[in-house]
């Protein structure tokens, strides 16, 4: 089932505020936030950068995607998933100053920062992937397809050799709680360095110094690696949120869809797309590979399952739920 889009209305689903100009230059660590986490662009500014820019735009602007059908009520005949208001939390120098903010509470006062989601939902994503990639390693028909076990990566039969990313990790306590299920080759990265310095200090602090933390931004990613198992938790509502969110959230696709291995499965918890959205866009993005224009080659994404346990709540005669969790099979 897919998610209502409705405002956050308690402060787990709420990232932390943006602190002050005289928050950030009160100690060294704001000061170094200040000085040495500016950037010239949100996203980057090499060449190759820029020209995927360029071209993602131009994919946007010749595209004639269908919007996504969503169940959640509008007063819009057709709900669009990119019709998204842009925000300050689509922009990295937020999160820099949210993050610096972070950094001197820990310190003072042993505070891990905000949970985007909450807890609860934290703790659901990290029980569910477990039994996803079990239930794969078992052959088991999640997807209700035949190809199924086929296609199943062999690293699933044992979670500790199963790689896994966590793109945009924050503070990285999700990967705290994969390690707790059993997972052991975690991989976490963000483009602040400041959440990556927090999640370091957090993670050695609960006992979970394996975990390696990396500074890099999804969009021109830099690392060289596939994994078996990439997730996201609210990574892409954030991308969405940048005044050219859906010309990044295109680059999102191209990105990520190098960082999961054949075989793997792409994980993605959003307040801001539906499950039925997300869906519409993973078919969009299959369509724009070349092999599929073409009319030849498997789709790169696939539809593998979805949380079902979030509780729902009633709206214009729709039963919907807040968050949506979904995983995706990387052909």
């Amino acid at each position: 089932m897919a998610g209502i889009r409705w405002p956050p209305e308690d402060s787990d689903l709420l990232p932390p505020r943006p602190p002050t100009t005289a928050d950030l230059f009160s100690d060294d660590d704001r000061s170094v936030a200040a000085d040495s986490w500016s950037i010239k662009s949100e996203y980057g500014s090499t060449l190759d950068d820029e020209q995927r820019h360029v071209d993602a735009a131009e994919v946007l602007a010749g595209g004639n995607f269908a919007a996504a059908a969503s169940d959640y009520s509008s007063d819009k005949d057709e709900p669009d998933a990119t019709e998204v208001e842009t925000s300050m939390l689509g922009f990295q120098s937020y999160w820099n100053a949210s993050y610096a903010e972070d950094l001197v509470n820990f310190h003072e006062h042993g505070h891990a920062g905000e949970i985007w989601f909450g807890v609860e939902v934290m703790g659901t994503v990290a029980t569910w992937t477990k039994n996803l990639c079990e239930n794969m390693s078992q052959g088991r028909n999640v997807a209700e397809d035949s190809n199924f076990k086929y296609e199943c990566s062999e690293a699933f039969k044992d979670l500790s050799s199963c790689s896994v990313l966590d793109i945009g990790t924050g503070n990285g306590l999700l990967l705290q709680e994969l390690a707790k299920q059993g997972f052991s080759d975690l991989t976490g990265t963000d483009y602040s360095e400041g959440a990556i310095r927090l999640a370091r200090n957090l993670a050695i602090r609960d006992g979970f110094p394996q975990i390696s933390f990396l500074v890099d931004d999804v969009l021109e990613t830099k690392l060289d690696r596939k994994f078996h198992v990439v997730m996201d938790k609210g990574t892409l509502d954030a991308i969405g949120l940048h005044p050219d969110g859906p010309v990044k959230r295109i680059m999102y696709w191209e990105s990520v869809s190098n960082s999961v291995a054949p075989g793997g499965i792409l994980v993605i918890t959003s307040c801001n797309s539906t499950k039925d959205e997300l869906l519409q866009e993973v078919e969009n993005f299959n369509k724009r590979r070349p092999d599929q224009e073409a009319g030849s080659g498997p789709s790169v994404f696939r539809y593998l399952d979805h949380v079902r346990s979030y509780p729902t709540i009633m709206f214009g005669g729709v039963e919907g739920s807040r968050v949506c969790t979904v995983a995706f099979l990387r052909r």
